[in-house]
């Protein structure tokens, strides 16, 4: 119990990396008119973010796996404050990609390592709680920091979000100092037994449900401040009211889902949440031009069945591989992160060659198409559970 409190630092600092992550989303337009790009190119920051991320962060802790924790977040944090400092001193774009890469890098690092040590440091029977206490601040940040981030980019400049970031990841590394202590690091694993999961078909096919999920989110989500701008009609304040509901549904889609899983099992939660995900994309996209207050409660319902997903997405590959529960999570954050990445592309060519009304029904295909993986390997796993049973 005495220990308790450093869990929450742990979760305030992801509050904080977490924000740096989603706050591009709620700006991209303003990003996009400040460098002088496209709508389309400025979605490639999310690109590339999430390709650094996803190749980044397992090499990274693979090479630094018996380093002491406290040094690996305090040095992850130092990568975090350098590419928020580029970001504020950004002369072109291509600078800004650059500074988009030393921060996913950071912030990977940083969350892996903040979960082990939040683990480590939680009583015994407590470590699940803990770990949903550090994730509950990184995605607290798509609650608060993406609309805070909005209207501080619609009535300042929006590179003072991340000075501000900068700034509170300077006292973070000063907190984490003081108050989270010197540990081991673990046992390296490498990347080639960490892949080798990737040989077992079910655990494949599994794994390539979020990333269909995700890629479809992602083109929507990409341009979802321009969409709502400049499609539904949305002023700058009603943007960031609706940014801010989006991130309630999401945590409260987080929950039920969990819930769900439990209640009325993986399949039906599963395949449930991906196709009214799904349609509800469509609806958006057919009402977008109708009714701001039509689309409001369906951006709601939007963001409330995508992330559903998350948790029984989760709980379904530990049961999958219960030996090796870290390295599948870890896999499964890293086809997430590749998920977003062509998410960003894909959503960027539709803006680009088709129409920006257009990443909603696009986004819609992207997400049913997760269906098809989470059909196959439902019934693979039904199959070989009668196996057992015989």
């Amino acid at each position: 119990m005495r220990d308790s409190w450093k869990i929450y630092v742990l979760a305030m600092v992801s509050f904080l990396v977490g924000t740096s992550e989603f706050v591009i989303s709620g700006i991209l337009d303003r990003v996009a008119g400040d460098t002088g790009v496209t709508l389309a190119a400025a979605g490639q920051l999310i690109t590339v973010y999430s390709l650094a991320y996803a190749i980044g962060t397992p090499i990274l802790i693979a090479m630094t796996a018996k380093m002491d924790r406290r040094k690996l977040m305090l040095a992850a944090l130092t990568l975090f404050f350098i590419g928020n400092l580029v970001t504020i001193l950004t002369t072109g774009f291509s600078m800004l990609l650059g500074a988009r890469i030393i921060l996913a890098v950071g912030t990977g690092v940083f969350m892996v390592v903040a979960l082990t040590v939040a683990a480590n440091t939680a009583q015994q029977g407590k470590q699940g709680s803990a770990i949903a206490t550090v994730l509950l601040g990184f995605n607290l940040a798509l609650i608060l920091g993406v609309p805070l981030g909005r209207v501080i980019a619609g009535s300042y400049d929006w590179k003072l979000i991340f000075t501000g970031i900068g700034v509170l990841s300077l006292i973070a590394m000063f907190v984490l100092l003081l108050t989270i202590p010197k540990s081991k690091g673990d046992t390296p694993v490498p990347l080639r037994e960490q892949l080798s999961l990737l040989k077992t078909p079910r655990i494949a096919i599994a794994l390539s449900i979020g990333f269909f999920w995700i890629m479809g989110y992602t083109i929507v989500y990409t341009y979802i401040s321009p969409f709502l701008l400049n499609i539904t009609g949305m002023s700058d304040r009603m943007i960031s009211v609706g940014l801010f509901a989006f991130g309630i549904a999401s945590l409260l889609g987080s929950q039920v889902g969990g819930y769900s899983a439990d209640k009325w099992g993986i399949p039906r939660t599963m395949i449930g949440g991906l196709l009214f995900h799904s349609g509800i994309l469509l609806l958006i996209t057919g009402f977008a031009h109708t009714s701001v207050y039509l689309v409001f409660p369906l951006l709601m319902l939007w963001s409330f069945f995508a992330w559903s997903t998350g948790p029984v997405q989760q709980v379904y590959l530990i049961a999958m591989a219960p030996k090796a529960s870290g390295i599948v999570l870890s896999l499964n954050t890293s086809i997430l992160q590749l998920g977003m990445a062509a998410g960003a592309v894909i959503g960027g060519m539709v803006v680009e060659n088709i129409s920006l009304q257009a990443v909603g029904f696009i986004g819609a295909i992207g997400v049913a198409l997760g269906v098809i993986p989470a059909v196959l390997s439902l019934s693979m796993r039904k199959k070989s559970d009668i196996r057992v049973k015989e």
